[in-house]
Parts: C-alpha cells; sequence; structure tokens
C-alpha cells in the first residue's frame, strides 16, 4: 500500500506564494506513471491542478498555467510553486500519484487559504 507524505500549504495573502511537496515513500520508481496535484474547494469537485509524468512531462490546469509550478525534487518527490495565489485557489490540495498498473494514490490533503 502506498504512502503520499505532504508538505507546505497555509494561509497568504492574494499575490503571496506557497510551496507543496509530495513524497511516494513505498512506489517502486519503475512503476510511476504521473504524480501530481488536485484541489477540491468548498462545495465544488476535486479537479486537476498540475501533472508530471516520469519523463518529465508536465500538464497544468488552464486556470494556474504561467502562475504554478510542478517539479521533481528526485524521482519519487514532487514540488508544486504557487505563485500570484489568488483567492480563487483556495481549496485542499491532494497529493496523486498513478502507477503504470492503473493503481492511483491519494495523499491527505492539505489546506491552501488565500486571503483577499
Amino acid at each position: 500500500q502506498e504512502q503520499l507524505q505532504e508538505s507546505g500549504g497555509g494561509l497568504v495573502q492574494a499575490g503571496g506564494s506557497l510551496r507543496l511537496a509530495c513524497t511516494a515513500t513505498r512506489a517502486i520508481l519503475s512503476n510511476i506513471n504521473t504524480m501530481g496535484y488536485y484541489r477540491q474547494a468548498p462545495g465544488k469537485q476535486r479537479e486537476l491542478v498540475a501533472v508530471i509524468t516520469r519523463g518529465g512531462i508536465t500538464n497544468y490546469a488552464d486556470s494556474v498555467k504561467g502562475r504554478f509550478i510542478i517539479s521533481k525534487d528526485h524521482a519519487k518527490k514532487i514540488s508544486l510553486r504557487m505563485n500570484n495565489l489568488k483567492a480563487e485557489d483556495t481549496a485542499v490540495y491532494y497529493c496523486n500519484l498513478l502507477l503504470a498498473t492503473g493503481s492511483e494514490y491519494w495523499g491527505p490533503g492539505t489546506q491552501v487559504t488565500v486571503s483577499p
């Protein structure tokens, strides 16, 4: 059973920056397909924020393009740098791991709150 360790998040004023990090503790590197972040705001569905493939290809939601950067710290750890944060970025952010087998895992979630 995979465990995803998350860190970062918190409260920031609009225009500020935050960094999230996520580590896959048990996955075998060759089995990793993608790692990324999704978010869920109150009353809304969970949505993709950004993902990065094992080969380093990235994909972003249109709403965060040009503001957020997803990267690999090492093979099983990713970071999400969030710049120029807006009130509408307020949500619980979940780390996601997708394996080549199709198995999918979620982190416990971390709160990001952006004050106007």
